[in-house]
């Protein structure tokens, strides 16, 4: 039986086959396709079938979850109404109208709250949800999709628009659909600049200036 071996990634994606096994170093596959996902804001216009979609959010449910509670609830929108309403409720982002599909993610309060109570309605709740976000985002990376994470919408109008009940919060809305874009890739930080070792302040690069100053016979203690 044939091995397919994924060749090439970001847009330009290209599965080989081969009769025997190929070692691939699956690191460099996940790593290269978390580089390559970008916002997209730019949709062609082309529709995104259901399996699709369906294998996409299969993605979101492996995503961690306090407790293993999965708080989570995903709307899929593809109604041009329904989406011309969303809009609105986004404070007229029309950029997004080009997406063919939005899904709208919610945290289930109920479930959130269930063992963890306070802290797992303000946090442990939000956390488990925008990990299971990520996962979608990743996911559609590697199927040659591309996302957006819209967060700067009016919770109540999209709960009206959506007909949630009061325990689910509407928490972002991803646009999705096939890039018609190529954004530059963003300006990161540098390790050196967010990393920090056993106490804050401790960064690399003081971590190594500490090391430097120490005495050569300090290297063998």
């Amino acid at each position: 039986m044939p091995f397919k071996v994924l060749k090439e990634f970001g847009k330009k994606r290209k599965i080989e086959e081969f009769e025997e096994p190929v070692e691939v170093e699956i690191f460099d596959i996940i790593y290269d396709i978390i580089k390559s996902r970008r916002t997209i804001r730019k949709y062609l216009d082309k529709k995104v079938d259901d399996e699709t979609i369906l294998k996409i959010l299969d993605a979101a449910r492996y995503a961690p979850s306090a407790g293993n509670h999965q708080p989570w609830e995903f709307i899929v929108v593809r109604d041009p109404r329904t989406k011309a309403d969303l809009v609105e409720a986004s404070y007229g982002q029309d950029w997004m109208l080009s997406a063919p599909v939005f899904i709208v993610a919610c945290i289930n309060t109920r479930l959130a709250g269930a063992v963890y109570g306070e802290r797992g309605l303000k946090l442990f709740g939000i956390q488990d949800v925008a990990a299971a976000i990520q996962n979608i985002l990743l996911a559609a990376e590697a199927l040659g999709l591309g996302t957006a994470w819209v967060g700067m919408f009016s919770e109540p109008m999209v709960s009206v628009i959506l007909h949630c009940p009061e325990y689910v919060r509407p928490c972002a809305i991803i646009t999705l659909g096939y890039p018609a874009e190529e954004p530059k890739p963003p300006v990161l930080q540098n390790l050196d600049e967010f990393v920090h070792f056993e106490r804050f302040g401790q960064t690399i690069l003081e971590k190594r200036v500490e090391k430097e100053k120490k005495p050569y016979y300090m290297k063998f203690k």
